[in-house]
């Protein structure tokens, strides 16, 4: 059993990530700021799911306030802190850089630093494919990724290099898995499956930018949240990717959730966002080796079960704000 520090804990990916650990044992104490990037209330249902466990508590704070941290690390001996908390968007990075500053450089830096101050050597820090830009795919580990194309990229770049930072100076062991297109149910509303699904249940019409042609590597969340709970024995500092390693256009996820509804989408064409890369396709070689890790559910599998979900949470998701 681990005591472990979980923030961004009623995140999409944060909050599978704590059903997990629960599930195996552990100890999770949670910490979100519950801000309305998108509406808060998708987040306090989120929350709902974990109120079944007593060994989960939430604590709804900033990760930017330094001393509300060091209380609770005084207060708490964790054995492993996951940073899931992050202010996520590539294009409303671009209109709002500074909140992605905070968050995700500031409120790491924190992180880090209570790790130093109370001795908690492992760390994993989420971090993202918008790293990679334009390399060649499939995209690995080793390539380069110090042009991001976004505020967004940029800072979550920034949070990877001060892990190395402090895991050279003072031995945390760091592991940073970068996340590929993570999709789901009670996925972001501001992300396509979501937006996708909802309009065109509703009959509105879905915004595609550029010509629908661009491929990404969609990876379901219960496999984003596996691969991540097994890097929690990882020594040293290790850069993992963790994707679906089968990059499909955006067309044909279109195509399923029409399947999957039983309607057919109204497409508002949009022009291609200078932020947005053309394509994504993940090399897992190094999580298959290190991590004994493989994502089992395919992407026809995982639409599926999106709406799923969707239906079973209609008109709730309906009350929701949407997400321009």
């Amino acid at each position: 059993m681990k005591r472990v520090l979980l923030t961004g804990a009623a995140g999409l990916i944060g909050n599978r990530i704590a059903h997990l650990l629960l599930e195996q044992g552990h100890e999770v104490t949670g910490i979100d700021n519950m801000n309305d990037y998108y509406d808060p209330r998708l987040k306090e249902w989120r929350l709902g799911t974990l109120s079944q466990y007593k060994n989960f508590s939430v604590f709804r704070a900033d990760i930017t306030d330094l001393v509300f941290l060091k209380d609770l690390f005084a207060k708490h001996p964790f054995d492993v802190v996951i940073n899931m908390a992050a202010r996520a968007g590539v294009r409303a990075s671009v209109e709002d850089p500074w909140v992605y500053l905070d968050t995700n450089i500031k409120g790491t830096l924190n992180l880090l630093e209570c790790c130093r101050e109370f001795d908690i050597k492992k760390v994993i820090q989420a971090s993202t494919s918008s790293l990679y830009s334009f390399n060649e795919m499939p995209f690995v580990e080793t390539q380069r990724s110090d042009t991001p194309l976004s505020p967004y990229g940029a800072t979550k770049k920034g949070a990877e290099v001060l892990s190395y930072t402090y895991h050279y100076l003072f031995g945390i062991n760091v592991t940073i898995p970068r996340y590929f297109t993570v999709y789901g149910p009670a996925g972001r509303p501001d992300m396509s499956v979501f937006k996708f699904i909802r309009n065109i249940d509703t009959g509105k019409p879905i915004p595609v930018f550029g010509d629908g042609k661009q491929t990404r590597d969609f990876t379901y969340i219960d496999d984003i949240a596996e691969g991540t709970v097994r890097c929690i024995d990882l020594k040293g500092y290790e850069i993992i990717n963790l994707g679906n390693d089968n990059s499909v256009q955006l067309m044909y996820v279109i195509n399923l959730i029409e399947d999957a509804l039983g309607k057919k989408a109204e497409i508002k064409w949009l022009e291609r966002h200078p932020a947005d890369v053309t394509a994504t396709w993940a090399g897992i070689e190094k999580a298959k080796k290190m991590l004994g890790w493989s994502p089992v559910v395919k992407i026809e599998e995982g639409i599926e079960k999106t709406v799923k979900w969707y239906r079973d949470n209609r008109d709730f998701i309906l009350s929701l704000k949407e997400v321009a």
